[in-house]
């Protein structure tokens, strides 16, 4: 009972993480201005994503433009696309192969089969944590650099928007609910496992002793 408590525990944090990846990825906030020096106080802030970039007015008006070409777009905007993409698709994978193998579904019968199918489910979670991280890191990375480098100009200097917070925490959601998931059900295989051993019944012989070979 411990052990599929766990597993439903697992497999929420990955339909958490999986929906913080969807939502990361519509957010257009994956940098932002920075402001600094003579940008500390300015009349409108850009947002940059991987579909969209917006300008928000200080009088709260908001513009949004979706990008025009996506062969003109920089490399990460274009891998991050992709990947965040896969691990959409991917996330709804492991939610129907976990529920098929779960132990609160009678989708299949009990057995190793079944372990191995849930197993397979939380290790695609595990793999969409792993993807998703990619592009996070590629973005934190060129923001952090562009901030500290001299040659780039305060007006194009960025920072790290809410996106990447909220892809970050989906990603420690997906990884430790796709480890949870795997543990949990090798812990229930290793449960069930045991081999069972069977003696026969002693019967005693003519002469009214047991036969030895009925000893196991």
């Amino acid at each position: 009972m411990t052990s599929a408590a766990l597993e439903i525990l697992g497999l929420g944090l990955g339909i958490l993480g999986w929906v913080g990846v969807i939502l990361a990825c519509g957010l257009p906030m994956w940098q932002v201005s920075a402001f600094i020096d003579v940008n500390i106080v300015v009349a409108q802030t850009i947002w940059e994503g991987l579909w969209m970039n917006c300008v928000v007015q200080s009088t709260g008006q908001m513009q949004c433009k979706v990008y025009d070409s996506i062969l003109a777009l920089p490399p990460e905007v274009q891998a991050g696309r992709a990947l965040t993409v896969i691990v959409a698709l991917l996330g709804l994978v492991a939610l129907m192969v976990t529920v098929v193998g779960a132990q609160c579904t009678n989708c299949l019968r009990p057995g190793k089969m079944k372990s191995r199918i849930v197993i397979a489910g939380g290790a695609i979670y595990i793999l969409c944590g792993v993807l998703v991280l990619v592009p996070l890191c590629w973005f934190a990375n060129i923001v952090i650099s562009d901030f500290y480098d001299p040659t780039v100009p305060p007006s194009q200097k960025r920072e790290m928007g809410a996106a990447l917070y909220i892809g970050w925490a989906a990603t420690a959601l997906l990884l430790f609910g796709g480890c949870l998931i795997c543990c949990c059900s090798c812990s229930q295989r290793d449960e069930t496992s045991f081999p069972v051993k069977y003696s026969a019944p002693r019967r005693p012989t003519s002469n009214g002793e047991y036969d030895k070979k009925n000893y196991v």
